[in-house]
C-alpha cells in the first residue's frame, strides 16, 4: 500500500529531511513551496496532512479541496493565516507548535528592546556617517529600575518579563485572559487596562496573538497615551501596531525607538510609513529597528519546530491524540 501524503505547502527552500526523519513508515513528505494559495491546488485532493508556514494563506478555497486530510500544522504560534472555521466545519484539525521557539523570541525582543533604550542604533549610524561624541545621544536611561510593560503574558511574554527582570527592570504586564495569580506567580505587576501600562512603562514590548481585538491595538489613541520617550517593540504580529499612527507619531517627535520584527504586510512596501521612512532615511530613520521577521529563528528552534510539526502530523496519521488543537476539532 503506498503511504499517504504530507505536504510542506510555502516557504521552505530546502528539503523536508527533518519531516521525513519524524514521518518514516507513516508517510512521503514532499515540498510543494508554494508561493501562492492556488497552487496548492494539484496536490490537495491526495493530502493526508498540511504543514504550514506563513508565507500563504489556507483559506476556505482550499479547505473544501482537501478530501483525505487529517490535519494542518502551523509551524509557529500564530495561525492567523489559517481559516479556522472551514477546516472546523471539515473536521480537520489545526494545530500550531506554540513552544518551539520561546527563548528565541524572548531573546530577539529584549534585544531590540535593550538596544533601543540605549540608542545603539543612533550612535552606529553616527560613527558610520563620521561621528565620534557619546553626548550626541544623550539622555540614555539605566535600565535598572526603568518599567517595561509586556502586552500578552503567554509562553513567551512571560520568558521576556523574566529577562527584563533580570536587568532589574520594573515590570508590568497586561493580558485580560490571564486567571488572577499569574503576577504573583512571575513576580511582576498586573496593569488592569492596557492604558495603565502605556502610561508606566519605558518599554513597551507585544507578545500578543492577532485577533478582531488586538488588530490595531497600537493604534494613534494608544500611542498617545505612551510617554514621548518611550521605545515600542513588536514580534507577535505586524498587524497589531497601526505603523501609520507609529509613523505620524515619530513625524511629531515622539518615542525614543520603534523595533519591528513584524509587518502589517510583509515583506515590507512603501504603502508601510514606517518601512517606507526608515528605507528613504526619514529623520527619524535612525531611532527604527526592522528586522525580517526573524524574531524566531536559531538553529536549534528551527530544527524543534519543525520536527514538533511532524510529529503532530504523525499523531494524526496514526489515530494518536493531536495536541495544540487551535480550532476546537478532536
Amino acid at each position: 500500500m503506498p503511504l499517504p501524503h504530507v505536504y510542506v505547502t510555502d516557504y521552505m527552500t530546502v528539503e523536508p529531511d527533518c519531516e521525513r526523519e519524524e514521518l518514516a513508515g507513516v508517510a512521503d513528505v514532499s515540498l510543494v513551496g508554494a508561493a501562492g494559495e492556488q497552487e496548492l491546488e494539484p496536490y490537495l485532493p491526495e493530502a493526508a496532512a498540511l504543514l504550514v508556514w506563513h508565507a500563504i494563506k489556507i483559506s476556505e478555497w482550499t479547505i473544501r479541496r482537501l478530501d483525505r486530510c487529517k490535519v494542518i500544522v502551523r509551524y509557529g504560534v500564530g495561525y492567523d493565516n489559517v481559516d479556522l472555521t472551514a477546516s472546523a466545519a471539515r473536521g480537520i484539525p489545526v494545530c500550531n507548535v506554540p513552544d518551539y521557539g520561546t527563548e528565541d523570541v524572548a531573546d530577539h525582543a529584549l534585544a531590540l528592546g535593550l538596544g533601543l533604550l540605549r540608542r545603539v542604533p543612533q550612535a552606529s549610524a553616527t560613527v558610520r556617517r563620521g561621528g565620534w561624541d557619546w553626548r550626541m545621544h544623550r539622555p540614555v536611561p539605566r535600565l535598572r529600575g526603568l518599567t517595561a510593560g509586556v502586552i500578552g503574558l503567554g509562553r513567551i511574554g512571560t520568558a521576556t518579563a523574566l529577562r527584563l527582570k533580570a536587568f532589574g527592570m520594573d515590570v508590568c504586564f497586561h493580558d485580560p485572559y490571564l486567571p488572577d495569580g499569574a503576577d504573583k506567580a512571575v513576580g511582576i505587576h498586573r496593569c488592569q487596562s492596557l492604558t495603565e501600562l502605556l502610561r508606566r512603562s519605558r518599554l513597551v514590548t507585544l507578545h500578543c496573538p492577532l485577533t478582531d481585538e488586538t488588530r490595531g491595538l497600537i493604534s494613534e489613541a494608544a500611542l498617545a497615551e505612551m510617554q514621548d520617550d518611550a521605545v515600542l517593540v513588536n514580534t507577535a504580529r505586524g498587524a497589531v501596531v497601526d505603523t501609520v499612527a507609529v509613523a505620524a507619531a515619530l513625524d511629531a517627535g515622539r518615542l525614543q525607538g520603534v523595533a519591528l520584527d513584524v509587518l502589517p504586510s510583509e515583506p515590507g512596501t512603501d504603502a508601510d510609513p514606517v518601512y517606507a521612512g526608515w528605507r528613504s532615511g526619514a529623520a527619524w530613520a535612525d531611532k527604527v529597528v526592522i528586522t525580517p521577521h526573524t524574531a524566531f529563528y536559531s538553529e536549534e528552534g528551527i530544527d524543534e519546530l519543525r520536527r514538533k510539526a511532524a510529529r503532530t502530523a504523525r499523531a494524526a496519521l496514526t489515530g494518536q491524540p493531536v495536541r495544540n488543537v487551535v480550532n476546537g476539532v478532536g
